[in-house]
């Protein structure tokens, strides 16, 4: 038989999650964001339960190419725009909406070839520092757009930075409105964080959204807020089974180190999983996982192939019993992949990403 471990797509929930976005901004469209193969899921795998959505937003034109070719006719959005003139190209035989953040986008479409206008999304680096103009310098590259034959229609658009924490938006709202406040065009600015934690100050500031994450079912402010809180559920779960039983002593350790010494006597598990399946590394003892729907701890250092687990809570629980490394187990009780990404010190985001390709996928309800 396959070794047990399994990873499960939930398009129940990336329906709900979508539906409850759209909530937070019911007087704007949505975007759902598909980048990194929609951050480890699959597009091919989310795309039924995602196509309720306004447009699918991403990086690459290879992942563009995949959704037309699932019959999607709406728009798609190149989140980062193109990077060499011969995109432009494909843009225009895909229909593919672009984001313009650089002047070298610029001369790349005064010199495009195309019966077919271009619909941009000019990018304004309001103060995440990363892609777009200044706002000292927006208005002059909305003017060079706006003169181009190759140019239908300009957008304008800004991304947060602190739309998670205590900083907000309101810094960088005001300088997005400060400079496009008479400038025509649809806005889109909020991402998952603006979305559900701003929605009165982006209230008729922002035609479209653009929800990651919380499509996804992770909180986007976690800790501060759960992704129950928001009313969000587990699209992604990571499951596999005990594979064998130790029994420990006071004074043994387990895995690679010894990192971990039982203080008494202690039954310990061993589940199919590690991080070669995209498990993080950087778990610690203590880290929470459900075995048989109970919550129980991890002990020791992660392995390639294995985690060993602190079977305590579940005396019955022996060799094949369910596993949850993160998600929904059996029962319905629901680890949270945010828990999992703060032991481990980093953001859910890199555990759906990291996710490996030898662990089998399934989509689920």
């Amino acid at each position: 038989m396959p070794r047990p471990i399994l990873a499960t797509v939930h398009a129940a929930a990336l329906a709900h999650n979508l539906a409850r976005v759209r909530k937070a901004a019911p007087d704007a469209r949505v975007w759902a964001v598909v980048k990194a193969n929609a951050y480890g899921h699959g597009i091919e795998r989310v795309f039924d339960a995602l196509r309720s959505a306004d447009g699918f937003a991403l990086l690459d034109l290879a992942e563009a190419q995949r959704l037309r070719a699932l019959d999607w006719r709406g728009p798609i959005l190149l989140l980062e725009g193109c990077f060499e003139l011969r995109d432009l190209e494909l843009c225009s035989r895909l229909a593919l909406w672009h984001t313009v953040h650089c002047d070298e986008q610029i001369a790349m479409l005064a010199t495009h070839k195309t019966q077919l206008p271009h619909r941009v999304f000019l990018k304004m680096n309001s103060g995440m520092n990363r892609l777009g103009f200044a706002p000292e310098r927006y208005r002059a590259a909305w003017t060079r757009l706006n003169a181009l034959p190759q140019v239908e229609e300009i957008s304008l658009m800004t991304h947060f930075s602190d739309a998670d924490g205590a900083k907000g938006i309101a810094a960088q709202l005001q300088a997005f409105e400060a400079v496009t406040h008479d400038l025509p065009g649809e806005r889109t600015l909020g991402n998952s964080a603006a979305t559900l934690r701003h929605a009165a100050a982006m209230d008729e500031k922002s035609d479209w959204v653009r929800p990651g994450i919380a499509v996804y079912g992770s909180a986007p402010d976690y800790p501060q807020h759960s992704a129950a809180d928001w009313g969000l559920q587990p699209t992604l779960t990571l499951s596999s089974k005990i594979i064998g039983l130790q029994q420990l002593q006071a004074g043994d350790t387990v895995g690679y180190g010894s990192s971990f010494t039982a203080d008494g006597p202690l039954r310990i598990g061993v589940v199919a999983c590690g991080y070669a399946d995209g498990y993080p590394r950087h778990c610690t003892t203590g880290t929470p996982v459900l075995v048989a729907g109970e919550r129980c701890r991890m002990v020791g250092r992660v392995s390639m192939d294995m985690v060993t687990v602190d079977l305590t809570p579940v005396p019955d629980a022996g060799i094949g019993s369910e596993v949850t490394l993160w998600g929904r187990a059996s029962n319905d009780v629901v680890l949270p992949i945010d828990e999992i990404a703060q032991s481990a010190g980093t953001v859910a985001y890199e555990l759906m990403c990291a996710l490996a390709q030898r662990v089998p996928v399934v989509v689920g309800d």
